[in-house]
């Protein structure tokens, strides 16, 4: 069982920046391909990014690439995502995911752990 949770969410002006973690448990944590994605009022849950085991290999929906930075740390059981250049669009609750089998994956679906997620608001 692995158990994830977000935190570092907060209000920030367009342009601005912040850092998410997402603290997790379980002793097969660096085996699994952790996501990140949001969901905004009204909207579907979508695709942030996805990071690989190592870390050596990640995925960026093209809506944030370039402005968002996703990395973990396995010895402290913990992935980032350095959110730069915010923009009001940005603004949803940011939930982090983790899926054991198979690589990168933007599908809600694939993904078999979520966390409860963390409020990302960016005023314009």
């Amino acid at each position: 069982q692995v158990q994830l949770v977000e935190s570092g969410g907060g209000l920030v002006q367009a342009g601005g920046s912040l850092r998410l973690s997402c603290a997790t448990s379980g002793r097969t944590f660096s085996s699994y391909v952790v996501g990140w994605f949001r969901q905004a009022p009204g909207k579907e849950r979508e695709f942030v990014s996805a990071i690989n085991w190592s870390g050596s290999s990640t995925y960026y929906a093209d809506s944030v690439k370039g402005r968002f930075t996703i990395s973990r740390d396995n010895a402290k059981n913990t992935v980032y995502l350095q959110m730069n250049s915010l923009k009001h669009e940005d603004t949803a609750v940011y939930y982090c995911a983790g899926k054991g089998v198979g690589g990168l994956s933007a599908a809600v679906n694939n993904y078999d752990y979520w966390g409860q997620g963390t409020q990302v608001t960016v005023s314009s």
